[in-house]
Parts: structure tokens; C-alpha cells; sequence
């Protein structure tokens, strides 16, 4: 039986950063990933931990979600002076390259295959990957939203091709919709994909009507696509446990994943600048619990966005300490569910339902 949690990190992918004034990028700073390593420290986590270095991934690897272009655009950034680098960058909504981009991109898809290999393997039982920068708005051949290739995209291909797995979960409690993840296996039934997002009518960004909880997948893969649109700011723990008690758990369940991943985005959590909402980094400990019920136990946790530095750092950390199996910790404060979105949530597993029973 696989024992210990995984931790991969590599300092490297800190040097990745803006290097002009952009009021839309200038959140996503390296320290968002320093700071959540140095948390995990002070609570002597990161000695608790099974060390896995990372790797750089293949070019191989990245082809298995993305076009040949992309990648050759990505690659080229590589020699790039600050002018050139700022013009490349203009082509996608809200990305910047450094020279080294490239780099901790690969660092960053590598850490994530790292962390599938060790779970799979038996050498942890779980574990979380800290990456920058993030993947889950990455397209087939286009950087989104911080995003140059998609780290937990690439992960799902690459666990069903090396391990043969036919029911991946993808569990994103990001702020934001995972658009690229969605466009990637929104027809493939070996997927499941699960988001929740601040959406406000289709006014928050990505402003995707695709965003909406009628957007349940395509084809073969009809059924299988999971959207919970917020429509107001200020969700709480209480309105986060009925998402997963109402919507995500049951059909998660009955789906019987082999694997699961989190598109672990923290811009969910109290105090964010994108997120605006209320959730406390406690409920992160019982989101992670209840997903270590899936799947025997196979959770890789691969770090999307979070902006506010003190509050992603300690969810981080929540998360890391209910993998390694401490108590989930007491969840104090108002429990009742916003009324009008857990309406809302009824009406999007029944819908879901419907749509997973006519698989």
C-alpha cells in the first residue's frame, strides 16, 4: 500500500515574471509560489514530506494537448529581447513571457507528470505539485489567462496513455473557469471535468457563455462536463461544501474515477483580489478530504491561481496537511448555503444528471 505525501517544487519556476507595466498580469508574481513553500516550512510540513524532484517535460509530453505552432511560438520566446517579448505577449488575452518562461513552463508540465508518475507508481499515496506558471486556461494553440501549456490537461493525457486509465477526474476550484481544460475534453468520456467559477451573467472574466451550467459537454463526451457558475461574489464555506455535498460528490462517485487531479486554484479563498469570496482556508482541508475518498486515494493537487499572498499560502498548506492525514480542522462561522445559489446547484446536478444518465 503506498504510503507518504509528495511535494514537488523547484525554486527555478520563481524566475518567471513580468518584466513591463501590465495592470492585468502584475498579480501573478513569483512569490505566489516562494511564499506557499516557505508556509510549508514553518509548519515543518515540507520535512513531512516524500521529496520528487521536477523535471522538465518533453516536447512529447506538451504535443500530446498542444499544436505543433504553439509550442514552436513558446520555444522561440527563448532569445527574445523585452520589446519583442512584450509584442509576442500581446497576441493572447492576459499572458507575459520572460526568457526563461519557457523553461518553467516545461519545469512546470514535468513537476505535474512527476507527481502522476510517483502516485501511480505507489511511491506516495498522493500529493501536491507547486508549478508556475499555472495551465488550466491553456489552449490547444493559444496561452490564456497566465497559462502557456496545461499542466493538469497534459497529466490526464499522459496518465491514460502511460497507465492505461479509462475514468480521470478533474476536480477545478479555481476562481476562474478552466476554459482550455474544458475545450479539451468537453467530447471525451474518459474525463470527467468539475468547475465551479465566479461568473456574474457571463460578465466575469473569461465571459464564456460556455462558462454556463448548461455547458455539459459534446458528443461522446455529453454528460461529462461539469459547470457551477457563481453569480454573486462572497460564497462561503457553507455554499463550497454544498457544491461538493450536492453537485460534484454524487456523479463523482458514480463516475468511480481512477485517478483524480485538482486544478487547485486558491483565488477561491478569503481575501483574493480576483475572487472577492469568503471560503477560509479550513475548507480546502475538507474539500481535499473528501476527494481522498476517490479514486483509492490517488489525488494529485497541482497548483493553479491565488493572489492573495497570506491566504493562498495557508490553503496550501490546509491542503498539504489533510494529504499527509491530520485532522481536518473545525469549520467555524455561519453554515447556512446562500440561498438563491444552492438553488442554483440543485438545478445543475439535476440538469448534470440527466445529461450523465443519457451517456
Amino acid at each position: 500500500m503506498a504510503s507518504g505525501t509528495v511535494l514537488i517544487y523547484d525554486e527555478e519556476m520563481t524566475t518567471h515574471k513580468l518584466l513591463w507595466s501590465d495592470p492585468v498580469c502584475d498579480i501573478e508574481v513569483p512569490e505566489r509560489l516562494s511564499s506557499s513553500y516557505e508556509q510549508l516550512k514553518c509548519y515543518h510540513l515540507v520535512e513531512r514530506c516524500v521529496h520528487v524532484p521536477a523535471r522538465e517535460g518533453s516536447e512529447e509530453e506538451i504535443l500530446l494537448v498542444h499544436s505543433s505552432e504553439h509550442l514552436k511560438v513558446a520555444k522561440s520566446t527563448q532569445t527574445m529581447n523585452e520589446e519583442e517579448l512584450k509584442r509576442v505577449s500581446e497576441n493572447y488575452d492576459a499572458f507575459f513571457f520572460h526568457p526563461n518562461t519557457y523553461r518553467c513552463a516545461r519545469l512546470a508540465v514535468g513537476a505535474t507528470l512527476q507527481l502522476v508518475d510517483s502516485v501511480m507508481s505507489g511511491k506516495g499515496r498522493n500529493g501536491m505539485a507547486l508549478v508556475r506558471p499555472p495551465g488550466h486556461h491553456s489552449q490547444r494553440n493559444a496561452a490564456n489567462g497566465f497559462c502557456l501549456f496545461n499542466n493538469v490537461a497534459i497529466a490526464a493525457e499522459y496518465a491514460k496513455l502511460k497507465y492505461g486509465l479509462q475514468r480521470i477526474l478533474i476536480v477545478d476550484w479555481d476562481v476562474h473557469h478552466g476554459q482550455g481544460t474544458q475545450y479539451i475534453f468537453e467530447e471525451d468520456p474518459s474525463v470527467l471535468y468539475f468547475s465551479w467559477h465566479r461568473y456574474e451573467h457571463q460578465e466575469f472574466w473569461p465571459s464564456l457563455k460556455e462558462s454556463d451550467y448548461d455547458a455539459v459537454g459534446l458528443g461522446k463526451g455529453k454528460g461529462f462536463n461539469i459547470n457551477l457558475p457563481w453569480n454573486k461574489v462572497g460564497m462561503g464555506n457553507s455554499d463550497y461544501l454544498a457544491a461538493f455535498f450536492h453537485v460534484l460528490l454524487p456523479v463523482a462517485f458514480e463516475f468511480d474515477p481512477e485517478l483524480a487531479i485538482v486544478s487547485s486554484g486558491y483565488d477561491s479563498g478569503i481575501g483574493d483580489p480576483e475572487g472577492q469570496m469568503n471560503a477560509t482556508p479550513e475548507v480546502f482541508a475538507h474539500l481535499t478530504h473528501f476527494l481522498m475518498q476517490l479514486a483509492n486515494g490517488k489525488l494529485c493537487v497541482i497548483l493553479e491561481g491565488g493572489y492573495h499572498l497570506k491566504s493562498l499560502a495557508e490553503s496550501v498548506c490546509m491542503t498539504v496537511k489533510t494529504l499527509l492525514g491530520d485532522p481536518v480542522p473545525q469549520i467555524t462561522g455561519e453554515m447556512a448555503p446562500c440561498l438563491r445559489e444552492t438553488r442554483a446547484c440543485s438545478f445543475s446536478v439535476g440538469y448534470f444528471g440527466f445529461a450523465f444518465l443519457l451517456r
